[in-house]
């Protein structure tokens, strides 16, 4: 007979139970959120309202800059309301299922930003027409379709497992291999399909990314000196945002299900750190983004002067 789910609520840990700590972690985590909206919505802004958003790569890179502002509001802001939290059953099954499909958007555009990048310096006569508007919103329903796959099957391999008790978890967020800990049944078949589902896809994607810009490196060799000097740098703003959020995800994912204390330092990479990061990585390394920005921004500042007037 299969043991019941006699858990209501879970108790989320957090990163320490000292009120000292917990203060100071408040005002890090409020900094680091405060961050992340104010960039990402800056990019967002930006891109949509100039020519920008006809360009592919801007393109992609205001949906990932949405997708950031999702997947870091899935987790911040209950963690900052009270840092050893209690969340009911249900809330926790929401919170593992948006933070998978944002997550798993968030890794599928960075592919397609990839791609782009192979297209413009690898094939850069065909590059308008192969990266039509066409094909990058079929690559961006794709990014949607795909996380949506990846976080129905997390969630769908999560809610029939029973928790008897214990349940508190030592995590700041409901995730798959906190809560297959605290499971009261055998859950090996489960963590394949767990390790199949998230570690593949991570380590999948991961080589694919590396394979790109591999040919990208391979086909610059070949440039001037200037020419190798920008595909370099349109790439390694990229080749930072990957790195940050891949290497600790692989980290996690790709392991059998088992839990260390260091995961939730890791997981603050690809939940919080990343996000935050992304619009000044993509912002501070690129000219044209900047220029822009100081147009649209100073437009609406001088506005705002004459309406005064």
């Amino acid at each position: 007979m299969e043991p019941r789910n006699n858990v209501t609520y879970f108790v989320l840990l957090g990163f320490t139970q000292n009120p000292k700590e917990q203060k100071v972690l408040f005002v890090l985590f409020l900094f680091f959120y405060i961050l992340t909206m104010v960039g990402n919505l800056l990019i967002v802004v930006t891109v949509t309202c100039t020519q920008l958003i006809h360009q592919p790569m801007y393109f992609f890179l205001n949906y990932l800059s949405l997708s950031d502002l999702c997947y870091t509001s899935t987790v911040t802001p209950k963690l900052m309301a009270d840092l050893l939290i209690t969340i009911s059953y249900n809330n926790c099954m929401v919170q593992l299922f948006t933070t998978h499909f944002f997550g798993g958007i968030e890794i599928f555009i960075l592919t397609g930003m990839a791609y782009d990048r192979y297209v413009a310096i690898c094939k850069p006569l065909n590059y308008t027409i192969i990266m039509s508007r066409k094909r990058c919103n079929t690559i961006i329903i794709v990014c949607c379709t795909r996380g949506f796959i990846h976080s129905a099957s997390q969630f769908l391999l999560t809610i029939f497992v029973p928790f008897c008790g214990p349940n508190e978890i030592d995590h700041y967020f409901c995730d798959v291999y906190p809560l297959l800990k605290l499971a009261c049944s055998n859950i090996h078949m489960i963590g394949l399909l767990v390790i199949a589902n998230s570690g593949l896809i991570a380590l999948v994607t991961f080589v694919v990314l590396m394979l790109s810009y591999v040919f990208i490196l391979y086909t610059i060799r070949a440039y001037s000196a200037e020419s190798r000097s920008k595909a370099l740098s349109t790439c390694s703003s990229h080749v930072m945002v990957v790195v940050l959020f891949f290497a600790p995800a692989l980290f996690i994912s790709i392991r059998p299900v088992t839990t260390f204390s260091e995961d939730k330092v890791f997981a603050l990479f690809y939940t919080i750190i990343a996000p935050t990061f992304n619009p000044l990585i993509y912002t501070l390394r690129n000219r044209e983004m900047k220029n822009t920005m100081r147009k649209v921004w100073w437009c609406q500042i001088l506005l705002k002067g004459n309406e005064l007037f």
